[in-house]
């Protein structure tokens, strides 16, 4: 009877053990179906460790390259000048009252560096087409556009004599030297010959600077030694382009003061030995400024005008200022054309002067 009792035991027993073994095959074969074909169960501790798949690279999409004209060139250039009228415009139009609006008109004029005459003559013509009504800002756009053209002189760089020489003036700093081997590449572009006369002679390294870049842009110089006559440099440079049969003959000058009446005399007598070298010559006298120094830069324009009769007025750095009303007031004032304008670092970013685009590209925010 104890041995009945003993096999029931162990019969139960085991019982017990094949229904855990069943369960738990069970469990392993639902696993097994529900994970993905091949996928073979890793420790926790190496799946961390494998890489993950790279992502899929998707290609870029293939956009037609834009040509950079003058026109782009001119819209990124003058783009804080822009940038500045629009905002001024926005607080003008703000809550404006037509009473107060032609003053706080001449305001923004004035900030912009456009200069006390220019926008006083802008300020009286705005308020003899509008009278006491407060313009909406389409109007205005259309009509301050239409005075500030009326204002700037036309210009055409042309080459009529041969050689043409351009005598390069300006203060210390406002670009001459790197304004004459952009000048050299873009007219070179045009099939131009070009010759440089380095009448700087005040500093070595001016003379080696404008070396490079003559070199760099393929033009022909004449150059002589630290401390050489300024004059004697100009008059061989000018003899030499004619005997050379140059196109063009751009005159390099020593940055100076506008307020320095010695130095100006020595630029007027540069002027009168070139006469002599040839006839007529020099047949421009281009004064380069830097259009981010603003109103300073108008009164630049305004002493060497008086001294040496400008026929040009290059404005540089414009790209990095909002100060581009200075090329209308420096064209209002002294009716001497803007010839070119700089707006970035590159040869090609030194473009021709473009009246209506310069003001359809500033008034743009409108």
């Amino acid at each position: 009877m104890e041995n009945n009792q003993v096999l029931v035991i162990i019969l139960g027993i085991l019982l017990v053990l094949i229904g855990v073994s069943a369960v738990f095959i069970a469990i392993q074969a639902v696993r097994l179906f529900r994970r993905p074909t091949g996928a073979i169960e890793q420790p926790q501790e190496r799946r961390e460790a494998m890489p993950r798949p790279a992502a899929a690279v998707v290609p870029a999409p293939i956009t037609p390259s834009v040509p950079v004209t003058d026109e782009l060139r001119a819209a990124r250039g003058l783009s804080r000048t822009k940038a500045f009228f629009q905002q001024t415009f926005d607080k003008l139009f703000s809550g404006a009252k037509a009473e107060e609006f032609f003053g706080d008109m001449e305001e923004v004029l004035l900030t912009a560096d456009i200069g006390i005459d220019f926008s006083e003559k802008v300020v009286a013509a705005l308020k003899s087409s509008f009278g006491v009504t407060l313009p909406g800002r389409s109007e205005l756009k259309s009509k301050l556009s239409d005075i500030l053209l009326s204002q700037l002189p036309v210009s055409e760089v042309s080459v009529d004599a041969r050689p043409r020489v351009v005598m390069i003036i300006g203060v210390n700093g406002a670009g001459k030297t790197t304004t004459i081997a952009k000048l050299c590449q873009r007219f070179q572009s045009q099939g131009k010959k070009i010759l440089v006369g380095a009448a700087d002679t005040f500093r070595a390294a001016a003379i080696e600077q404008l070396k490079t870049w003559i070199d760099r842009v393929g033009a022909e110089g004449v150059f002589q030694n630290e401390g050489a006559d300024p004059s004697a440099v100009a008059f061989d440079a000018v003899q030499a382009a004619v005997s050379r049969h140059s196109d063009i003959c751009l005159i390099d000058t020593a940055g100076r003061l506008h307020t320095k009446l010695n130095l100006m005399e020595e630029l007027k007598k540069m002027k009168r030995v070139m006469g002599k070298a040839m006839p007529g010559a020099p047949h421009d006298v281009w004064l380069v400024v830097d259009g981010s120094t603003g109103q300073n830069a108008l009164n630049q324009a305004r002493e060497f005008h008086q001294h040496l009769e400008l026929t040009g007025v290059v404005v540089t750095k414009l790209d990095g200022s909002a100060k581009g009303g200075a090329v209308l007031a420096i064209a209002s004032e002294l009716k001497v054309p803007v010839v070119f304008i700089g707006v970035g670092e590159t040869p090609e970013d030194l473009i021709p002067f473009n009246g209506p685009r310069f003001v359809d590209t500033i008034l743009e925010g409108l």
